[in-house]
């Protein structure tokens, strides 16, 4: 049972990752410019998969397998690319095979794809496009950064209040420019004013004659076009929406932003809390190593400043260490646990911030709940530590030491955890990006002062 089990396990992990041998197939058609081997080796791959094997393979096999494979590559290809492959992507394919490549996305499509590229690349793809789709794509680039206006699409299904059923169904029928996806149908009044829409199930289920607005989903909900991106995506989750129509500042329809985009986000936005979480920037495995250490130092310059403040407090017991050696020992133990407590708090909390679960109203709860937490952690690994003390130096004061430092570190450490971030989020500090090196400092100076100094009274 032990074995099947681990079997299952192992195969799930490799699930839908791209098999290394068919990686090499690849690479040896693109080496034998073998073009009929190479597209029958794509020709099963999503383009999510296709998007992943640029991504994993060098610059210069990436390049050759373009050299190949340029006028085949699919707009969706594009859009599933990190930023820095999609830029060296671009840069190397002609203006014809980018025109074809990205003639058929959505105007959202479009504005994700070419919103972070240079402007002679930007305006490279706007001239690919018809006049209508650049007009689109253009007034969405006049949105912020992040916001709705640059999140929704155009291209969207509406009808006006006093249609039926039959009506619309025609009237889709005959419609040449549908989206290639779209879940409700959006019901305006004569303002162009959004006031509810009909999901497809409920279309499709109904009678020609029956009046659209008597099948229009009762929970509905308008996404201001300039509202964050970040707050949108919380919507969709907390609200269980599929798409919503975006509105301007007179409630008029300009827009639709639909799941598959919200979603997006927020993985963006939760991969970006994890990196910040570990000082890091907007950084990929494709990233050159450049541009990889300058987004890494700042924060280890940070660690570096916090570090020399921990040595600091060193330093002023530097005869107490020198006369029982068993310190140096076991001080890290003490700095570790409550730096490693510090963080479990600083995490929950980053991350009940970023889903607006911790509010002004359970803040404090939430405060002594990691304070009560950290100090029964505290008094359980008191006990452990204290009794490795004792056993291992022979020495029961030690022991005690130990046991009471430890107890100080872990409260401090988990009520660190929840209150710097607090405290910078109201200074609008991000708390993702700059509370670990806070949390670090705390913990290393309170664990090395409650150690040496306890030392200090009680050892002497």
């Amino acid at each position: 049972m032990t074995d099947e089990n681990t079997d299952h396990h192992e195969h799930s992990d490799k699930a839908y990752a791209l098999e290394s041998g068919l990686v090499e197939q690849i690479l040896l058609a693109v080496d034998l410019q073998d073009y009929p081997l190479l597209t029958n080796l794509l020709e099963p791959f999503h383009a999510a998969d296709i998007a992943d094997l640029l991504e994993q393979i060098s610059g210069g096999e990436r390049r050759a397998f373009l050299g190949m494979w340029q006028s085949d590559i699919d707009a969706d290809v594009l859009s599933e690319l990190s930023e820095g492959v999609r830029e060296e992507v671009i840069d190397f394919l002609p203006d014809r095979a980018l025109a074809e490549a990205i003639r058929d996305l959505e105007t959202d499509d479009v504005v994700d794809l070419i919103e972070d590229l240079e402007a002679p690349q930007q305006e490279l793809v706007l001239d690919a496009l018809e006049d209508a789709d650049r007009v689109a794509v253009e007034q969405a680039l006049q949105f912020p950064e992040e916001t709705a206006g640059r999140l929704m699409q155009r291209e969207l299904v509406l009808a006006p209040t006093h249609w039926t059923v039959g009506q619309l169904i025609d009237d889709l029928r005959t419609e040449k420019d549908l989206p290639d996806q779209f879940y409700h149908v959006m019901i305006v009044d004569p303002r162009m004013r959004p006031v509810g829409k009909v999901p497809l199930g409920s279309l499709m289920s109904s009678s020609r004659d029956v009046a659209l607005t008597s099948i229009m989903e009762d929970d509905f909900r308008t996404i201001p076009v300039l509202q964050s991106e970040e707050d949108v995506a919380y919507a969709f989750n907390q609200y269980h929406m599929v798409s919503a129509p975006v509105v301007d500042a007179d409630d008029r329809l300009v827009g639709v932003i639909t799941i598959d985009d919200a979603m997006v986000v927020q993985d963006e936005h939760a991969d970006e809390d994890i990196k910040r979480l570990a000082g890091l920037g907007d950084e990929s495995l494709t990233d050159r190593v450049i541009s990889t250490t300058r987004q890494r130092f700042p924060w280890l310059a940070v660690n570096l400043v916090t570090s020399v403040m921990a040595s600091i407090v060193i330093a002023q017991f530097a005869s107490t260490i020198e006369a029982i050696v068993a310190l140096a020992i076991m001080m890290p133990i003490v700095a570790s646990m409550g730096g490693n407590a510090g963080t479990q708090s600083l995490t929950v909390a980053v991350r009940a911030m970023a889903t607006k679960d911790l509010t002004g109203k359970n803040v404090w709860r939430v405060i002594r709940r990691e304070a009560l937490v950290g100090l029964a952690n505290g008094l359980i690994f008191a006990v452990i530590i204290g009794i490795v003390g004792m056993v291992w130096f022979g020495m029961p004061m030690l022991g005690v030491v130990l046991a009471l430092a430890m107890i100080a570190n872990m409260l401090v450490a988990g009520l660190a955890g929840i209150l710097i971030p607090i405290w910078l989020d109201k200074l609008g500090i991000d708390p993702a990006l700059a509370s670990g090196a806070f949390v670090t400092t705390v913990t290393d100076v309170v664990g090395f002062f409650a150690f040496l100094g306890l030392a200090a009274l009680m050892l002497f």
